[in-house]
């Protein structure tokens, strides 16, 4: 928009001719090509500025309109070049409207007093009657939050959080609204408080207050037919549509809320979906998924998780309210049906089938089954990994990251193995060690942890283990070593020593970031001390810990050379290094072969039971090729597979002829 200037005595005659009034028409502003062709049944209330009218609307039906103001009220209102508004029911007041926008047959649209638009809400996570409040604010991480929430034994870096985003709360408030350009409000009924940015798309939406839709041209935002939202913060590239209603909750970019979702005091990070269900106080870390009517999710702590329809958790145990909370790590999921007695703790890449009544703490045995028998808890340590479900999510993950804005806002790890997971089943191993050790060879049946593991299934789980560190050791090892040529075992040592400090000890899952404890507590010792002044700080700094993954990861990986297999990496030799490719080549090629094992299941006669009605095997065969994509052999996550194979034995036969030249 260029310079403005006050309408003319003919203007204002026109205006007045074409049924618009104003309470003061001195306090009008208008582009200097304003016309009042396109100005018709409209009044006008305290200060105004109106741009020019050139451009057409086309749409949907092939329907044209021009824009202009048509049978509206405006209050306190700037409104942008080739804007178009029509029938306002009662008002606009107090908003500066972007070029472009195109508003139509709404109730309402205004700001009242100052607002925040969202900014500083206080979401009660995990703990419906608080504790573990998250204050939401536009640029809300799913990294931030996790340390908001999780760190509440640290008052001083909770407080310095609140500060800094109390201090962004206190930058975006005003008694101005702002909907930007190229936005589409249509059929809404009544908006109030409500930050609206660029290129969205608001349509039949019900009534949305006090909150900051934060669309933009790359990653648009739609809010479609009777939506209800109060107090909340809405990313770039998300969608909420179909009578989902929401309270106080924070929705991540590129998520999915559908079919009449409903959800209070929770946070959705990137690419989470919910259709159909409900959430209560729920911390949804990326990729976190509900489809069924069924299906409640309350209480807890999840990511890259799916929950099967019926999942159902419980927490509200005593009689002090439903003061109790749950934790699945990262992966686990949830059959149909199941059941959770918070609190309790899932381990990562865990699959929880039945009802569970105890206070389970599966943490330290990832990738396992969790079943209930005749309301008896078993754990299977381990048996996920060779799940063709567990490899398929992982694949798939990356494939459907919706994000198309390029200023991403969560740090997210896909990796299956890495130095958290793997850590948890060196843990594993000692856990299930101590067990045997404990009850000697001959029970049936051990106890854990109020869980129950079967003789047959511990002794498979140190063997799924062992396989899974050898993959992810020898991967590690290999990646280090890779395209480089050796003459000597000294090269070779040189080589293997790591660049960065950081990367031993323990590790975490910052909701969807895997990084070194040490690092991200060093970021909350500067947040806490006052050495971090702003919020986009804390970003860069989490930005750089995720960049740096690889780094930190071998360092963490090198560190655990010689526990794992026993070899001093300061005396390691090529000889020793060819035994390690030999060990991570049987274990890659081990753990694929299980996978197309479990993959043949869904191609078994009884998977196709229900194929090929009305005919004979023949037809039933015919019908389940032509659904399921061919036969077995032909399937493509069957062909990845065995494509996998081929290529990392050949990655480990080149490294090995590297190594035998070594003297």
């Amino acid at each position: 928009m260029g310079s403005y200037r006050l309408l003319s005595q003919e203007e204002i005659g026109r205006l007045k001719s074409q049924m618009c009034t104003a309470a003061d028409w001195s306090e009008i502003e208008v582009a200097e090509d304003f016309s009042t062709d396109y100005v018709s049944h409209t009044r006008f209330s305290g200060h105004i500025r109106i741009g020019s009218f050139r451009k057409e609307f086309l749409l949907a039906g092939g329907m044209k309109k021009h824009s202009g103001l048509y049978y509206t009220t405006l209050h306190n209102v700037s409104v942008g070049d080739d804007c178009c508004i029509e029938n306002v029911k009662n008002y606009i007041a107090n908003y500066e409207i972007g070029d472009g926008t195109f508003i139509e047959n709404v109730d309402i649209i205004l700001t009242d007093g100052e607002s925040s638009f969202g900014n500083g809400v206080e979401v009660a996570v995990l703990n419906e009657t608080g504790g573990r409040e998250v204050m939401i604010y536009d640029r809300l991480s799913a990294q931030q939050a996790y340390v908001m929430a999780m760190y509440r034994h640290r008052p001083g870096l909770v407080a310095g959080l609140k500060s800094l985003i109390g201090d962004y709360v206190r930058s975006v408030s005003s008694e101005t609204g702002k909907i930007g350009r190229n936005v589409t409000i249509a059929d809404a009924g009544y908006i109030k408080n409500v930050k609206i940015g660029d290129s969205c798309k608001i349509e039949g939406t019900a009534r949305l207050k006090n909150g900051s839709i934060n669309s933009n041209a790359d990653a648009p935002v739609h809010i479609g037919v009777g939506v209800i939202g109060d107090d909340f913060i809405i990313s770039s590239g998300s969608s909420v549509e179909d009578g989902v209603t929401f309270s106080r909750c924070f929705i991540g970019q590129a998520c999915r809320l559908g079919h009449t979702y409903s959800a209070t005091d929770s946070l959705f990070f990137s690419n989470c979906q919910g259709e159909n269900g409900e959430a209560c106080a729920i911390f949804a870390g990326p990729y976190t998924v509900t489809h069924h009517k069924s299906t409640l999710l309350i209480a807890g702590m999840f990511s890259f998780m799916n929950a099967g329809s019926g999942s159902n958790q419980s927490n509200h145990m005593y009689k002090l309210g439903p003061i109790h909370q749950g934790i699945m790590e990262r992966g686990a999921k949830t059959s149909s049906d199941s059941y959770l007695l918070w609190p309790a703790k899932i381990g990562a890449f865990s699959l929880v089938m039945g009802r569970h009544v105890t206070h389970l703490d599966t943490s330290s045995l990832p990738f396992s089954y969790l079943i209930e028998q005749q309301s008896t808890s078993y754990i299977v340590p381990g048996v996920n990994l060779k799940s063709v479900g567990t490899i398929r999510d992982a694949k798939k993950w990356p494939r459907r990251d919706g994000r198309k804005d390029p200023d991403l806002l969560d740090c997210i790890n896909y990796n299956l193995l890495s130095p958290f997971t793997i850590q948890k089943m060196f843990k594993a191993k000692d856990i299930l060690k101590a067990i045997l050790a404990a009850s000697g060879d001959g029970p049936d049946i051990y106890s854990y942890m109020g869980a129950k593991i079967r003789s047959s299934s511990l002794k498979n789980g140190l063997k799924y283990y062992d396989i899974a560190i050898n993959k992810f050791m020898g991967n590690s090892i290999i990646k280090r070593l890779e395209g480089m040529d050796f003459t000597d075992d000294m090269q070779i040592r040189e080589r293997l020593v790591p660049e960065f400090a950081a990367g031993e000890g323990e590790w975490v899952d910052v909701s969807g970031m895997i990084a070194p404890k040490s690092e991200v507590e060093a970021l909350l010792d500067d947040i806490e001390s006052g050495a971090v002044r702003d919020m986009e700080q804390i970003h860069s700094r989490f930005r750089e810990m995720h960049a740096r993954y690889y780094d930190y990861e071998w360092t963490w990986a090198y560190g655990r050379i010689k526990e794992f297999y026993g070899i001093d990496p300061e005396q390691i030799t090529a000889s020793d290094i060819i035994r390690i490719v030999e060990q991570w080549k049987d274990a890659v090629v081990g753990l694929d072969r299980m996978v197309y094992e479990d993959a043949k299941k869904e191609f078994s006669l009884s998977a196709m039971t229900g194929f090929g009605t009305d005919g004979d095997i023949d037809t039933r065969n015919q019908d389940f090729a032509e659904v399921r994509g061919g036969q077995f052999e032909s399937n493509p996550f069957v062909m990845e597979t065995l494509d996998h194979i081929k290529r990392k034995t050949a990655l480990g036969d080149e490294l090995i002829s590297r190594l035998a030249k070594v003297r």
